[in-house]
């Protein structure tokens, strides 16, 4: 017996296993759909790592509404999902492989870093590309096949002041963001920029780091400056600890926070401490929809607990795929479903009535939330 090429043999084959295991969709045990209704998607996800909070909802979501179409027909939607754990060169890897997959079209990356690295691939490979939850500035900017059905935060945050400055009346705020991290710059540029719009002056400026855990010294510098309300750009495991510290230190402003705080993670880590924070969002519970009625109570039912901004997003994101496979009748000409993504018009999600605008992000209504009792709801009259 040749042991050597043996070895090389069962070598190959642990790698082809390994490789499997990063997608969901190898080898799975679902039987084959016809090549006239099969639908092949990607969808590209962050459930391990860092940014697994936002990520295993971004699944239980999106699962959700592909099981629900898949029972519906006539369409059935084969998916392939990748774990990139919200690595930037796995997200690479991962999109090289969908785009030689061809791919009908790719859902995610999870984190907008993600999707400005990944997008050129797509763009080359002409196969649209949905975000459902990238809301840094400038992603879909200069591409005809980049989408993504989460608002910018050069939408939400300005929003979010206006709304909140109108309801609490501050005059002064202070700032804390993460300074190396993408999104999170880019939502302090916007934060910044509608305070001072909107006559709000700056007291304070300070910076941490993600995955820092200790907040004392730049919420004591704050603290002296004594602003009306603290603004914090950052995810919700850093947002968590900074609420919990703020509190502890007799801190007891408002917070206004952008999409990294949308999360029931930021409410588990920060407990009571949460209460107070804003948020403006797409998505709330409390919207008066059938639609959403329906999907917070079915989603319920499935998981055991309701629906966050992830989740729903990514929801829509699967009926946001499955009406442009509709509408263009194809389920292999990617510029057909390029084409009708683009020209969706008040496309009913969860979120609220959706239409594209010529850059490919969304135009849609948003919400006010505040964080009272351990829950995200709607503020009324603003």
């Amino acid at each position: 017996m040749n042991w050597k090429k043996n070895w090389k043999v069962l070598g190959a084959a642990l790698l082809v296993t390994a490789a499997c295991a990063a997608f969901a969709g190898c080898g799975g045990g679902e039987k084959a759909a016809s090549a006239e209704n099969e639908v092949k998607l990607g969808f590209i996800n962050g459930t391990s790592g860092g940014v697994a909070a936002y990520g295993l909802s971004e699944k239980k979501g999106f699962d959700m509404a592909i099981a629900e179409l898949n029972a519906k027909g006539p369409y059935h939607f084969s998916v392939e999902e990748a774990d990139t754990k919200g690595v930037v060169a796995q997200a690479v890897a991962v999109a090289q492989k969908m785009t030689a997959d061809k791919k009908l079209l790719v859902v995610g990356p999870l984190i907008s870093g993600e999707y400005k690295a990944v997008a050129p691939i797509f763009e080359a490979a002409r196969i649209p590309l949905l975000g459902a939850a990238t809301t840094a500035e400038g992603l879909t900017d200069g591409g005809r096949y980049l989408f993504r059905n989460c608002v910018p935060e050069s939408q939400n945050i300005p929003q979010t002041v206006a709304k909140t400055k109108k309801l609490l009346g501050y005059r002064t705020a202070a700032l804390l963001y993460s300074h190396n991290n993408e999104h999170q710059v880019s939502a302090y540029n916007i934060f910044k920029k509608a305070l001072t719009e909107a006559g709000v002056t700056i007291v304070a400026d300070e910076t941490f780091a993600d995955k820092d855990s200790d907040f004392s010294a730049q919420l004591t510098k704050i603290q002296h400056a004594d602003p009306d309300v603290v603004v914090v750009a950052g995810y919700y495991q850093e947002g968590g600890l900074i609420l919990k510290k703020m509190r502890e230190m007799g801190m007891d402003q408002p917070v206004l926070g952008d999409n990294g705080f949308v999360s029931p993670e930021l409410i588990k880590i920060a407990g009571s401490a949460a209460d107070g924070v804003y948020v403006s969002c797409m998505w709330s519970a409390d919207r008066d929809s059938e639609r959403t009625k329906e999907f917070v109570k079915n989603f319920t039912e499935k998981y055991g607990h309701e629906p966050d901004n992830f989740a729903a997003c990514a929801y829509d994101s699967a009926y946001l795929a499955a009406a442009a496979v509709e509408k263009a009748q194809t389920v292999s000409d990617t510029g057909k479903v390029r084409d009708a993504l683009a020209s969706m018009e008040n496309f009913d999600g969860v979120c609220g009535k959706m239409t594209f605008d010529e850059s490919g992000d969304p135009k849609v209504d948003l919400v006010l939330l505040k964080v009272e009792n351990g829950r995200y709801t709607a503020v009324s009259g603003v």
